[in-house]
């Protein structure tokens, strides 16, 4: 069946229609086009026209015209509007004019460098020259880097490669930093956060050892839609950039669903659940022959609805092994396999984490679901941008869940689709981040008196890792004395470097099947856990934490697990205070947080009924923080109630806040205080959930009224008789009292 034969089946399908709270036609838009620029080598403008494509358009040719006057640029247009071409072209045509000339290109992942350099080889084969282009990363065989580092005209890579296994070793390289014309950085709104911040300290030690080499590379960059391209680009590059965000590129027809599941219990504020709507769904545009895509949150999630979605199809064997899952964790020869799958039309249905929210090519799919809201407006389009990426039609729902930010958002399309997007928010003076990356700068080349990193004077950090041992101060430099190789020791993704591997021991042979990071080790991993992977379940028989290993073994049971986890807050330091109103202050500052996983619940699949529990006995992991944090009086409410409310309104709080921060609602965290030992008042805090802070919390202090005011109407607005997910939290999580408690206590806050 054809998606508009779909589209007005919903359309007359009440019980469908009745959940829609908005449904968005965006017409069919006309591209528009100018020629290619005078400059642009014949050989490679009749390569582009023997693919089809005959001008560019507006926004390629404005891109192409700032990089050939030597200006950094920044492309942002929406997904699939030829962004590729405002670097292919300008790269290329620079080194049809000289040879010598080199490009590194950066993509957040390997997937999507390896998925790019496929494009990019078959247009070099148009032009009839050597262009020499290479992935470089963690799969590339020893023996074809050394024709890479001699050979390549462009390089292509990631962070994380370039900050361990090329920067590290630039002596090998010194064709490319001698030659560098062109750095190229796809999917900037990806560089935000803790992954940003690091990477602007890789781009500074890039740049630092370019201008050892007597070069000074352009800059390109392109990114999804947010609020602050520029400054996001400028930040990451410390540089001047040119903007170019409007698209020239034609659209076809895209249908966008606001999704919101039947309330089930109205009195508990309880919805059907949002991953079965999801499955069912996608069942019905599957069996319909529409190749769907349906993102979720949490890679537990991605196996649940996986699993869901096969049994709805097991009478069908064909179409149930097109199905695949893909997520972090998978290891990359699945990933490869089902990339590949999915451009050849092989595969029908994918269901994914963020992960394939980036530009891989996965061909064309014709609609995506996406259950629950993101996160972000910008990650929102992005996953909506995955289908139609033709001129075709095409339909995206968003599902909401019951947590507040999803409720927030169904319930006021206007928001999204009027608000700008979020900005993306680095912090690379951070001082984990930076004194990280001032060893590695060191390691790779002495630091020269007086010299600075990017914009920042280190002559305090150096003294301070030369008195650690780390570095010497000889004839006015500063050497490198360590015998570690720093870049191992960092990671630009996340606090920490270690991975536990996932041993599956069914049979006589053990065998890797997967991947987790070490902070959700103890959520995913710990000893009795259920591990999905591709829908099939394993029970963690033995979890080795020294060692980092767990050792699984398949079973079939009809439960998964969740866990719990425990956490406490200690004020370290005040970085800035002042009062909200006359009895309530705000802080902003240094925090230190122990978390522990305490529990594990047994749910059962497909009913999501508590079928058990057990202990969880793991050490406790500490992080030293940023948070925002304010009190209040509480004169008028009994302790029970006060608790309450504290935990409602902090939930709120955590769940609205990333409307206003381009993170992951997993990237901040609350913690609530009846009687803090610090303020000896009723406390709420909200802290950065990464080591050292990137900024989160700052920008919560600076904008407490603004988020206190959503946070009062999401509680006001909801139709709920005493709690329910959609505001506080479930009464039987926050309590009978928490709605009016948190009501009054977040009234008498923004009360002058």
């Amino acid at each position: 069946m054809e998606l508009s034969s779909l589209l007005e089946n919903l359309k007359k399908k009440e019980s469908f229609v009745k959940n829609v709270t908005y449904w968005k036609v965006i017409p069919a838009k006309e591209g528009e086009y100018f020629p290619f620029p005078e400059q642009i080598d014949g050989k490679l403008i009749r390569a582009l026209v023997e693919k089809g494509i005959k001008n560019l358009y507006s926004h390629q040719r404005k891109a192409i015209d700032e990089v050939l006057k030597g200006n950094n640029a920044v492309v942002v247009t929406p997904t699939a509007s030829g962004k590729t071409l405002c670097y292919n072209i300008p790269v290329i045509n620079e080194i049809l004019k000289n040879n010598d000339s080199r490009a590194l290109y950066l993509f957040p992942t390997k997937a999507l460098s390896q998925d790019q350099v496929s494009e990019l080889l078959e247009l070099i084969e148009g032009v009839g020259e050597n262009i020499k282009t290479f992935t470089y990363d963690g799969d590339t065989p020893q023996d074809a880097r050394v024709l890479i580092r001699r050979d390549g005209h462009i390089v292509v890579t990631n962070p994380d490669m370039l900050h361990t296994g090329i920067l590290p070793h630039h002596t090998k390289w010194i064709k490319l930093f001698s030659n560098l014309k062109y750095v190229v950085i796809d999917e900037l709104h990806t560089y935000r956060g803790v992954f940003g911040s690091h990477t602007a300290n890789v781009i500074r030690r890039l740049k630092r050892i370019c201008k050892f080499y007597g070069s000074n590379p352009i800059f390109i960059l392109c990114s999804a839609t947010i609020s602050n391209p520029g400054d996001l680009a400028e930040k990451l590059i410390e540089e001047k950039v040119t903007v170019i965000d409007k698209s020239g590129a034609p659209t076809g027809e895209k249908n966008i669903i606001f999704y919101n599941p039947p309330v089930v219990n109205r009195q508990l504020g309880i919805r059907k659940s949002s991953i079965i709507e999801a499955k069912n769904l996608a069942l019905e545009f599957l069996k319909k022959d529409v190749k769907t895509i349906v993102f979720a949150k949490s890679r537990l999630a991605v196996e649940l609805i996986l699993t869901y979605i096969r049994e709805g199809l097991k009478e069908n064997p064909i179409f149930k092994s097109s199905v695949k899952g893909y997520r972090g964790g998978y290891l990359p020869k699945e990933r490869r396999e089902i990339e590949k799958g999915l451009r050849e039309g092989d595969i029908k249905g994918v269901v994914s984490t963020n992960a394939l929210e980036l530009g891989i090519d996965i061909g064309s799919l014709d609609s995506s679901i996406i259950n629950g809201y993101p996160g972000t407006i910008a990650s929102t389009w992005q996953q909506m941008g995955r289908a139609g990426r033709k001129t075709s039609l095409s339909c995206s729902i968003l599902i909401a869940s019951s947590n507040p930010l999803d409720q927030y958002i169904i319930n006021h399309p206007d928001y999204f689709f009027e608000a700008p997007p979020e900005a993306g928010l680095i912090n690379p003076d951070n001082i984990y981040i930076l004194v990280s990356h001032i060893k590695c700068a060191a390691f790779e080349l002495p630091f020269e008196e007086g010299e600075n990193f990017g914009s920042v004077y280190v002559e305090e950090y150096l003294k301070f890792l030369e008195d650690e041992g780390i570095l010497r101060h000889v004839d006015k430099r500063w050497y490198w004395m360590s015998e570690a190789f720093p870049a191992e020791e960092v990671s630009l993704r996340s606090a920490s470097m270690e991975n536990f591997v996932v041993i599956d021991t069914t049979n006589y042979t053990p065998r890797v099947i997967g991947e987790v990071d070490r902070a959700s080790a103890p959520m995913l991993i710990h000893e009795e856990a259920i591990y999905i992977h591709d829908g099939q379940q394993y029970q963690v028989e033995k979890l080795d934490y020294e060692e980092k290993k767990a050792f699984v073994k398949k079973v079939d049971v009809d439960y998964y697990t969740d866990a719990s986890v425990s956490t406490n807050i200690k004020v370290l330091d005040i970085l800035k205070q002042d009062f909200i109103n006359s009895v309530s202050k705000k802080y902003f500052g240094e925090v230190l947080v122990t978390t522990m996983a305490t529990m594990f619940k047994k749910i059962k699949l497909f009913t999501h009924e508590n079928v058990g529990a057990g202990p969880i006995k793991l050490p406790p992991e500490e992080m030293h923080t940023t948070a925002f944090f304010f009190t209040f009086e509480h004169k008028k409410l009994e302790p029970e109630k006060l608790q309450q409310g504290l935990l409602g309104l902090c939930n709120v709080l955590v769940n609205i806040a990333p409307l206003y921060l381009m993170c992951d609602p997993k990237d901040i965290r609350g913690v609530v205080e009846i009687k803090s030992a610090f303020t000896k008042q009723p406390t709420i805090y909200i802290f950065d959930n990464y080591p050292g802070g990137v900024g989160f919390a700052e920008k919560l202090y600076e904008i407490d009224r603004v988020l206190l005011k959503a946070a009062m109407q999401a509680i006001l607005e909801c139709t709920c008789d005493d709690g329910c997910p959609s505001c506080v939290g479930p009464v039987e999580d926050v309590g009978y009292y928490a709605k009016q408690s948190a009501l009054e206590i977040v009234q008498g806050v923004l009360t002058d």
